[in-house]
């Protein structure tokens, strides 16, 4: 385990020659993108296995697989109503791939891609951007009046810039929220890491005070578990929040 708690989070090139270069700027492969890779083939490969036999009697994979389903659908329907089901392919590929990320980060020695936050913000970006064309084309110039709250006319000179402005913040935060837990709890797990090392390394009476900070690996380490599927189900349900504001606004 490195010392240094924040090495985890470097991205790397794997191959020294750059795949291909955008405006002079070489592009390589990283083990960031290697890793999402690996989560989306895992991710994939589950998905597809514990569900192409179809058993009348659903094998665990299966039911896991089931139940992953229904959990979205369920989501999808109790914030977004009938019409939102049309978006399930999108929000359940969406939690499915940062909740594999998630996961597949507390692997030792692994790299967690939602930890970057240009990984979180390109999420975040396209799930506003898709809020944004499903407004228009569901309300026309109807969506506008997300911007405009019901209040009087001489109030809204203040409010109308201040419902802009938060529109416009809520791609930051949804990718913030994702990335900086990841980053806290990874961070805080490699720091106790290092104290065990270190008290292992220093002999003596330092052996049975590295009990200590490994206890505390073990229960943060459950914790992030369920840090982790939380975090997928945030960004979830605040995407479907975020889309059904698209769909039903005008109608509210």
């Amino acid at each position: 385990m490195a010392m240094n708690p924040m090495e985890q989070f470097e991205v790397k090139p794997l191959i020294e020659a750059p795949l291909f270069a955008i405006g002079g700027h070489p592009i390589y492969f990283t083990n960031q993108a290697l890793f999402m890779l690996i989560a989306v083939g895992v991710a994939s490969l589950f998905l597809t296995l514990t569900v192409s036999k179809n058993r009348l009697v659903p094998s665990r994979g299966q039911s896991m697989a089931e139940i992953s389903y229904e959990f979205v659908a369920n989501m999808i329907n109790s914030t977004m109503g009938h019409d939102g089901l049309k978006f399930l392919p999108l929000i359940f590929t969406i939690f499915v791939f940062v909740l594999f990320n998630n996961f597949l980060g507390l692997i030792p020695w692994t790299f967690t891609a939602t930890s970057q936050i240009a990984i979180t913000f390109t999420l975040s970006s396209f799930v506003i951007l898709t809020m944004v064309v499903t407004g228009f084309m569901k309300q026309g110039l109807g969506f506008l009046k997300l911007f405009v709250p019901s209040a009087p006319w001489y109030l809204l000179i203040l409010l109308v810039p201040i419902e802009v402005i938060s529109f416009l913040t809520r791609p930051v935060s949804l990718a913030v929220r994702l990335f900086a837990n990841m980053l806290a709890g990874h961070t805080l797990l490699a720091v106790f890491a290092s104290f065990v090392v270190l008290m292992i390394g220093a002999g003596g009476i330092m052996y049975g005070v590295a009990v200590a900070p490994f206890v505390l690996i073990v229960c943060i380490y459950a914790l992030e578990m369920l840090v982790a599927f939380l975090q997928a189900y945030v960004f979830a349900v605040l995407t479907c929040i975020y889309l059904n504001e698209a769909i039903h606004h005008a109608n509210h």
